[in-house]
């Protein structure tokens, strides 16, 4: 049975194009922590996930007139979340000369009730985090596409700007390194 006091990401998309700021407000609130857990993934750093999270909605909803819906509106944000990612990894780099925090806590939104699995997992956890965090910024990009949002070789290809083959290759420069740091 379809809810109907709850309306659908299309129609919230198209309502919000049609200038109804409140759809575009529940689009924000229903996709913000998938955005943010991805701005995470890629910059390594929440306070620049917050600030990446802010500029994509800030360039979705002046974008949104041009959002031709060829795909799902929370595809279409991955793309400029990678983007706007990479454009704040950037200016890091320029302004910034410290490494990645190596201390990055990563919220455990389905947390098992059995208290040893639990920590377990959280150490497994800290340890991929960490090793993810001494990627190349362009390595990491691809494994956090790859294996955290199940893109294709292709999509990835698409989100980064570079051809199919570089993503396979740094997909597997990215793996290599990985397990040398695990």
């Amino acid at each position: 049975m379809v809810d109907l006091s709850r309306p659908s990401e299309d129609d919230l998309v198209d309502l919000a194009r049609g200038g109804d700021n409140s759809a575009f407000d529940e689009l924000v609130r229903r996709t913000y922590s998938d955005t943010y857990a991805l701005a995470l993934k890629l910059t390594g750093d929440p306070e620049d996930a917050r600030d990446v999270a802010q500029d994509v909605y800030l360039r979705a909803f002046k974008a949104l007139q041009r959002f031709r819906g060829d795909a799902k509106f929370s595809t279409w944000l991955y793309r400029i979340t990678a983007n706007c990612a990479a454009n704040q990894l950037g200016r890091r780099k320029r302004h910034r000369h410290d490494e990645l925090d190596e201390y990055n806590q990563v919220i455990d939104l389905h947390p098992d009730s059995d208290p040893q699995l639990r920590t377990d997992a959280s150490l497994l956890r800290d340890r991929v985090e960490h090793a993810l965090s001494r990627l190349p910024d362009r390595l990491r990009a691809v494994v956090v596409l790859r294996e955290m949002y199940d893109l294709t070789h292709e999509a990835i290809a698409t989100e980064l700007g570079i051809t199919e083959t570089a993503a396979k290759v740094r997909l597997h420069r990215a793996r290599q390194k990985l397990k040398e740091f695990m």
